[in-house]
């Protein structure tokens, strides 16, 4: 091979290779807790500069670390927290607490209470800034880590964001998501709700209510059903945002609405075709269900601008 086309390959296959590195590191990080350890990956930056920090608080059900399930892989976290790293954003997603116990510790399980996924958030909240290398520490909460976000952040963050969040209590929720699925269940489910919002356990109901309202689960839902997300957001005194989408199946463009006008100065983008998920559809229903198995589909380069917009405009 002549010389200088030998060079000239070696610097084509160098160039290729710089720009396939990554501009950020990741490591893993255990955060301990009065419940149980957090394990989570920290996502840096490269540069000497203070950067700030973005945690990533997951959904409901035992989601891990990067917004999977037994039941759903789509890594709509890690793709949000990779697409941070590349402006500059630092991140740390971790795992349910849930995911780290064992079959033997159903007892702690069963146990587990709203309260104690606020708390395990709290502590996540205070480690990093009790080690002062970040200029600002924002929390991200997605679905049911949103309400759990909002009520984590009061007097620790430096600013909050809501990823797809209910903006009205558990109760309300669940009753207008059985008289979509099934009517005839509505008036049972309203009792059932009305009782657990007293604090009592409820005994006997339909089988067919039985995943929802299953006997372990209640003391959680109890917990649950007291905070009201727009009451707790309210509460906040720091920059605020609040997105949804257009096409989330899971929570409804009002939710948001009402999120937003509980917090006056909060800002509010509702984006279209986005799904619950961060994914864009532009189809049906089909094409959305199928998105929460593909983990090769990104996040919509929209909704992770926004955020890091949001991020890099903070004071």
């Amino acid at each position: 091979m002549n010389y200088k086309i030998f060079s000239l390959f070696i610097l084509i296959i160098s160039s290729v290779t710089l720009a396939q590195e990554k501009s950020y590191t990741e490591t893993e990080i255990s955060i301990p807790t009065n419940s149980i350890t957090i394990n989570g990956n920290l996502i840096t930056p490269l540069s000497s500069e203070k950067h700030p920090l973005v945690i990533l608080i997951p959904g409901s059900g035992p989601t891990d670390r990067d917004g999977n399930s037994a039941m759903t892989k789509n890594n709509s976290l890690k793709y949000l927290a990779e697409a941070l790293a590349n402006e500059k954003i630092a991140t740390y997603r971790f795992d349910k607490s849930v995911l780290s116990y064992t079959k033997d510790d159903k007892e702690k399980v069963d146990a587990l209470t709203f309260e104690t996924f606020i708390n395990e958030a709290k502590s996540v909240i205070e480690y990093f800034k009790n080690t002062k290398n970040y200029s600002k520490i924002i929390v991200a909460g997605h679905s049911q880590g949103s309400l759990v976000g909002i009520v984590a952040s009061k007097n620790s963050a430096d600013a909050y964001i809501s990823l797809e969040g209910a903006g009205r209590s558990l109760d309300l929720v669940l009753i207008e998501q059985i008289e979509l699925q099934a009517p005839f269940l509505k008036d049972e489910t309203e009792k059932i709700l009305a009782e657990l919002k007293k604090g009592a356990t409820v005994e006997e109901f339909n089988p067919m209510l039985i995943s929802l309202f299953n006997k372990q689960v209640q003391p959680f839902l109890i917990s649950w059903i007291q905070y009201n997300p727009q009451k707790e957001i309210a509460k906040l005194n720091i920059p605020i945002l609040i997105i949804n989408g257009s096409k989330d199946i899971q929570v409804k463009n009002i939710d948001a609405e009402l999120l937003h006008k509980a917090a006056e100065k909060s800002e509010l983008f509702i984006i279209k075709n986005l799904n619950h998920i961060f994914k864009e559809i532009n189809g049906d229903l089909t094409e959305n269900m199928q998105s929460y198995n593909n983990p090769d589909l990104p996040i919509m380069s929209n909704f992770s601008d926004k955020i890091s917009n949001f991020v890099k405009d903070l004071k």
